[in-house]
């Protein structure tokens, strides 16, 4: 997969041209290891780096990094979702993430994917440069399917039980590996019927959005079972709280077990790796596949 640098030559502003999912993981599977997606969180208040990116300035440079040790699609993100996170208007959203857009858009080549639930802000991101949309809940918010079927581009359905501000008091299950399955399964179908095609449409476990340490377990130990529904699926492990729960991690200190969950996730199946830490992440995907080449 392509990557940039700061040397790229200026791309034109507007609307990216279209990123074929179906085509994007088929090249990934060929050299050997899954799309690594980097974290882009331009917003205050993100569990790991918040704040750390919030003027648009230095969110450009930090996703001219992450092009550079190469992630395959950058996800820029204007709202929390972690526990106990407020929402945020439409306006306040796109006034953090469509400047960023524009910019990266402009100097690098690299897919930009959209973070959100809203229809309004989906749509305007995309007009703007993004080349996908990734949404927390699924598509389920209002007018949200019927304007990605219109826009016609990939997304990514993830499952959340509850919303962020309660959903980590006390989830619960019968089944989780069933549920979210089920769920997913549902959503994506959901999609096909608006008119998004099967292949245009990745799956999201959604670790840590409403689920405890147990139930993030199971869905990854289980992953392939949502793999082998026939869509790619997204795993995004990076840095979580669930970390801390095994290891006793501080959130900048978990870059190694994060990179751990990672190759766990791609052994099972995972076809895009949402990371925050993108050099560390290529370099054990490059290495084990290499290893697994044998050549």
């Amino acid at each position: 997969m392509s990557t940039a640098s700061e040397g790229a030559l200026p791309r034109p502003h507007g609307r990216c041209p279209a990123f074929d999912l179906r085509a994007a993981v088929a090249g990934a599977r060929t050299r050997g290891w899954p799309l690594v997606m980097g974290i882009l969180n331009v917003t205050p208040d993100s569990f790991s780096d918040g704040g750390r990116f919030a003027d648009a300035g230095g969110a450009v440079e930090q996703a001219l990094r992450l092009a550079q040790q190469g992630a395959d699609i950058i996800d820029v993100g204007g709202e929390s979702t972690r526990p106990g996170a407020m929402a945020v208007s439409e306006e306040q959203e796109c006034a953090r993430v469509l400047p960023v857009i524009d910019a990266v858009r402009a100097r690098c080549g690299v897919p930009i994917s959209i973070d959100t639930s809203k229809a309004g802000v989906m749509r305007r991101a995309v007009e703007t440069g993004a080349a996908l949309v990734n949404d927390v809940r699924a598509l389920r918010d209002a007018g949200a399917l019927d304007t990605v079927a219109a826009l016609g581009v990939p997304v990514v359905l993830m499952h959340m039980q509850g919303e962020p501000r309660t959903m980590q008091q006390a989830p619960r299950y019968d089944d989780v590996v069933r549920e979210v399955t089920g769920f997913l399964l549902e959503r994506a179908r959901a999609c096909e019927t608006a008119g998004v095609p099967h292949d245009q449409i990745a799956l999201d476990p959604g670790f840590g959005f409403g689920k405890t340490l147990a139930h993030n377990l199971a869905l990854l130990k289980n992953l392939r079972a949502l793999a082998d529904l026939g869509y790619p699926v997204l795993a995004g492990l990076s840095r979580k709280s669930m970390i801390a729960q095994m290891i006793d991690r501080a959130v900048d200190a978990r870059v190694h077990a994060s990179v751990a969950l990672a190759l766990a996730a791609a052994a099972r199946g995972a076809a895009i790796l949402r990371v925050h830490d993108v050099a560390a992440t290529v370099d054990a995907l490059r290495v084990t596949a290499r290893v697994q080449a044998g050549d």
